[in-house]
């Protein structure tokens, strides 16, 4: 199983009134309720991270992985390709999808997602950007 998860929204509420703190490895620090709503995920369905991120082109993969470790997040990670054609990420979503037969679960707050055809959608975790990741999303 894969979970295809975006980072702002998702583990770090937008707060626009608050800068994010950052950690020592110069990434933002991630939500507690986020972090342990992803590991609650992760323990019961085994999955590794997709990250759709735009920030998912900044790190190498091993480099993901040591920023998740750092958060107290344990996963294997991998990134969608590049996004050189400027797709939206409801679009690069579906095309990674098509040539990807793995289950997978969707965790995003990209409102444009709710126009993914509907058989993908139902997989869909839409977050409140303000809010994040909670239990009461599950």
């Amino acid at each position: 199983m894969i979970i295809l998860l975006d980072i702002d929204g998702v583990m770090l509420p937008l707060k626009s009134w608050k800068q994010p703190d950052f950690l020592e490895d110069g990434f933002m620090k991630f939500d507690e309720k986020a972090i342990s709503t992803l590991n609650e995920i992760l323990k019961k369905t085994g999955a590794k991270i997709v990250l759709t991120s735009s920030h998912k082109s900044r790190y190498s993969n091993e480099e993901w992985i040591t920023i998740f470790r750092n958060r107290n997040i344990d996963a294997i990670i991998e990134t969608l390709p590049n996004n050189v054609n400027n797709l939206s990420r409801k679009d690069e979503i579906i095309n990674y999808l098509s040539s990807n037969k793995e289950d997978y679960l969707i965790i995003d707050d990209d409102s444009q997602l709710n126009s993914l055809p509907p058989n993908i959608k139902e997989k869909l975790i839409l977050t409140s950007p303000l809010i994040g990741l909670t239990k009461s999303l599950l």
